[in-house]
């Protein structure tokens, strides 16, 4: 399993653990809390009315209290009104009063009068002075059936003469109960769809910037042209910068004594050279013998400095991670290439044809490093081409790739150096029995990558080589 994957189904288990948390504990804290309420406004209800029907209560003509009576009528009206979207159609107090003995001589629903509700906790408490309410299920089966009831002491004085009753149902305060829960429930659902697109968009960024970073180092694995990606100035950031500090120093360490063997191993034989003629100018030769061996001393030298000043521009080229492409006009750079290697092309009295397709005008890329690319195939090609013989400088185009080849009809490759064409400081004898440097293919591989592009190079069916630099489209 990937690990943007994991990331997200790991914050989304705790996020949905932690939303179950908190949503069980406050929805079951939303009927405890309304139905407080309730109990507080009752309280208030129930002392208020107390205190209004003392004078009645203690006159005990209960039947012709004004008060009672309006209470009484209270109970028959109606109403229609929405409270919080909640439907309201019905007043749903019921008021009760108990004498000193607990025996009911008032009920607004004309139900329990005479009836001993002396054990009730309501009146029972009440009549000891004490804070009394009940909840009472009127089928006890059915939790809604509830109905609260609380009650305030009927006062003379300092002496309690009866108990006032203030009842609710609980099943009208069930609504708003539902509509909050439903209300919260919904929110929650919102609130965690925005949390899980929040998790996705960090699991998408943070597998976005891994992936990257992977094939950052998959292209640095395989000795690739690549520049470290944008990661942000985050940690990832400085962790991909780390990373290509590291390269850095552990390639140009690498490399450095790479370059250093190769490039003494290389010199030896000029060196020994030179210094083997030296030796024998210093006997007594004929004239003839001592210019031939100045004349190796010139051309070894000669060679070294071409050797050096080849791989000093490979490793020009092989520091680069990027450069600045522009746009190119080819048959410019082609004819270019051709007047460089004139001379080359008349000692061995070569015709260089340029075919360039009609529809392919210009290119993206370094002019420069294309310009150089390109007169190395060329040399090779004119190395290895036969006296009088012509070479093909080309470029065309197909749907994936601009191709510029230059083909020879010189022996081609042999398949024993088929992989070992591009390796530094390897070369294949010339007919002229000159000693190549054997960096030229290698700085054309170079150029290639640094373009996005390739280097290949093949024996024809008709005979010779075709060498072909590959590039992107622009």
């Amino acid at each position: 399993m990937k690990i943007g994957l994991r990331i997200l189904l790991s914050y989304f288990l705790i996020l949905a653990l932690a939303a179950w948390l908190v949503l069980a504990v406050f929805v079951e804290e939303v009927k405890p809390g309304v139905r407080a309420t309730l109990e507080d406004t009752l309280v208030d209800t129930a002392q208020l009315l107390a205190q209004l029907v003392a004078d009645d209560v203690k006159g005990g003509d209960l039947a012709h209290a004004a008060l009672l009576g309006r209470m009484q009528n209270y109970a028959q009206r109606s109403v229609d009104v929405k409270i919080s979207g909640v439907r309201k159609a019905s007043l749903d107090y019921r008021i009760t009063i108990t004498d000193a003995r607990g025996m009911v001589v008032f009920d607004t629903d004309n139900q329990d009068l005479g009836k001993d509700y002396s054990r009730w906790n309501d009146v029972y408490l009440t009549l000891r002075g004490k804070y009394g309410a009940r909840s009472t299920r009127t089928d006890p089966k059915d939790e809604d059936s509830t109905v609260m009831h609380v009650a305030a002491p009927i006062m003379d004085s300092d002496h309690i003469i009866g108990v006032l009753t203030v009842a609710k149902p609980i099943a009208t305060i069930i609504p708003f109960i539902e509509r909050s829960q439903a209300k919260i429930l919904r929110r929650s659902g919102w609130l965690l769809l925005a949390a899980l697109i929040i998790g996705i968009g960090f699991s998408i960024w943070l597998s976005s910037s891994l992936r990257r970073l992977q094939r950052y180092a998959d292209a640095v694995a395989r000795d690739e042209k690549v520049g470290l990606p944008e990661l942000g100035n985050n940690e990832i950031g400085a962790l991909a910068q780390a990373l290509e500090a590291m390269r850095i120093k552990l390639e140009g360490r690498q490399y450095v004594e790479q370059v250093m063997h190769t490039l003494a191993h290389e010199l030896k034989s000029p060196i020994a050279a030179i210094q083997g003629s030296a030796e024998l100018l210093t006997e007594d030769l004929p004239a003839a013998a001592r210019q031939h061996f100045l004349n190796n001393i010139i051309e070894q030298n000669q060679r070294q400095k071409q050797l050096i000043d080849k791989l000093l521009a490979l490793i020009k080229i092989e520091q680069q991670h990027s450069l600045e492409q522009h746009s190119i006009d080819l048959a410019s750079l082609l004819a270019l290439v051709k007047a460089d290697a004139h001379v080359r092309l008349q000692e061995k009295a070569l015709d260089l044809h340029i075919e360039l397709a009609p529809d392919l005008v210009r290119i993206k890329g370094d002019a420069l490093l294309l310009r150089q690319a390109l007169g190395n195939l060329l040399d090779n090609a004119i190395a290895f081409a036969p006296h009088g013989s012509h070479i093909i400088l080309s470029a065309s185009q197909d749907n994936q790739a601009i191709a510029l080849s230059v083909s020879d009809r010189g022996p081609g490759i042999p398949d024993y150096a088929q992989q070992r064409i591009f390796e530094r400081f390897y070369s294949l004898a010339r007919p002229d029995a000159a000693k190549s440097t054997g960096l030229g293919l290698p700085l054309v591989r170079e150029v290639a990558l640094l373009h996005g592009g390739s280097i290949s190079v093949s024996n024809r069916a008709e005979g010779g080589a075709c060498a072909c630099l590959r590039l992107p489209l622009p």
